[in-house]
């Protein structure tokens, strides 16, 4: 029996002495691994990357034939291969899931880091403190954006412009002094108020108003959609804080 002579590609990508393209390092990377035969041809200058889209009346790179004829590029290849393709504009839970998955791993090794017990109310603890300011940094990677978003639905934020840009700083200092369990007359607070304001408003926006928006939880370059993970993130707050208070 003989074996099934292999599926010939061709791609055409750049490989510069300052750059190589990513995705043509991924379509070469899915071709191989779906067993594809390569015949990999670099585009060595931007002259020369240039030609080959003037001449092929393309517009970009990489691009991939499959049996003499084209495909496109790497998207097109993961269509062309029954393979999905990630739409920007799709609302997904995922940042969220990773922010809180991490932070729980993170509680659970601090906590065996310091009694020997993963499993410690005090974990518990460092979990909501972890996320909070994990959250709080992706807020901080762009508070203009953040600030933009939290304004479509912040019931203080909208009657007081400035507390869109405050909040981000509010919950990284609240996080930090909790997971220290240092000044709470600072900490329970500031992590009270926040929390209130932001339950109330997405209770407001979401359940009440029914609108559908996108939630600045992760910062205001994501689509994670305002809902319960929002009014969770909120709630975690206030849980947090009444907790310490009474602890």
């Amino acid at each position: 029996m003989t074996a099934a002579p292999a599926r010939h590609a061709t791609l055409y990508r750049m490989v510069m002495d300052k750059h190589v393209c990513p995705w043509g390092l991924k379509a070469r990377d899915l071709l191989n691994r779906e067993g594809f035969e390569i015949e990999d041809h670099w585009l060595k200058t931007k002259a020369e990357t240039d030609a080959y889209k003037a001449a092929n009346d393309v517009k970009t790179t990489p691009q991939i034939l499959i049996g003499g004829k084209r495909v496109g590029g790497y998207d097109d290849l993961r269509r062309f291969l029954g393979k999905t393709v990630k739409d920007p504009k799709a609302l997904t839970y995922k940042p969220v899931i990773a922010v809180f998955a991490v932070t729980f791993l993170m509680a659970l090794a601090a906590s065996y880091a310091v009694t020997g017990n993963p499993f410690t109310i005090r974990a518990g603890e460092w979990f909501i403190a972890f996320s909070m300011c994990v959250l709080a940094i992706l807020k901080l990677r762009d508070v203009e954006g953040f600030s933009t978003m939290f304004l479509g639905y912040d019931m203080l934020a909208r009657r007081w412009v400035p507390y869109s840009y405050v909040y981000p700083f509010a919950e990284a200092l609240a996080g930090i002094l909790m997971v220290a369990r240092a000044l709470k007359f600072i900490s329970i607070p500031v992590a009270l108020f926040i929390g209130t304001i932001g339950a109330i408003s997405v209770i407001k926006t979401v359940y009440i108003d029914k609108r559908e928006i996108k939630c600045a939880c992760v910062g205001g370059d994501t689509n994670v959609p305002l809902g319960f993970v929002s009014l969770t993130e909120n709630l975690m707050m206030v849980a947090m804080a009444i907790w310490m208070a009474f602890t």
